[in-house]
């Protein structure tokens, strides 16, 4: 993989997605000194007062988290880090990515509806599990208009193939997004 120090890379896509479990992976392969932000932390850094963000009246919040996750990322993206942002940033939420300096590469995994649901069912814990919001984001990373070629879809795929797809698509530079 090239060398892509200095630049950020949005791993989206619903939940159950395997974001994490391939940036995890990305991030751990050698090369430029990487950093892992996961998104989800970014709202549960809310200790008092947080509202799921999928509900209508965590918009305000969800500004509030973004803005803050999309300087942090671009903070560490100017030390010199390549930055892998993972997390539900959806085509709603890149403005504040889309004024940023760093190169930016947008990559959506998108798997079936079941597939996701069953994994966001097995995986437990605190985590989204209920079907209807995670049909919800679902349907809103199925039509992306433009960001359409920003997609892989994974159907079928392992975490290993997932990783060379994601990898391939950051190192070819289609995925970037104009600022």
């Amino acid at each position: 993989m090239p060398d892509l120090a200095g630049q950020i890379l949005i791993l989206t896509g619903p939940p159950g997605s395997r974001k994490t479990t391939t940036a995890g992976a990305l991030a751990a392969e050698p090369g430029a000194p990487t950093v892992h932000l996961h998104a989800d932390d970014f709202w549960h850094f809310i200790k008092n007062g947080a509202i799921p963000p999928y509900l209508p009246e965590a918009d305000r919040q969800n500004e509030i988290v973004i803005d803050v996750l999309s300087r942090t990322a671009e903070a560490y993206a100017g030390g010199g880090y390549f930055v892998i942002v993972d997390g539900i940033i959806g085509p709603w939420f890149l403005q504040p990515f889309r004024g940023l300096v760093a190169p930016l590469h947008y990559v959506v995994l998108r798997p079936p509806l079941s597939t996701a649901i069953e994994r966001c069912r097995l995986r437990g814990g605190d985590t989204l599990s209920d079907p209807g919001p995670i049909t919800a984001l679902h349907q809103q990373f199925s039509a992306l208009g433009l960001l359409e070629r920003h997609v892989i879809l994974t159907e079928g795929q392992s975490p290993t193939g997932t990783l060379a797809a994601v990898r391939l698509a950051t190192a070819s530079g289609l995925f970037r997004l104009a600022h």
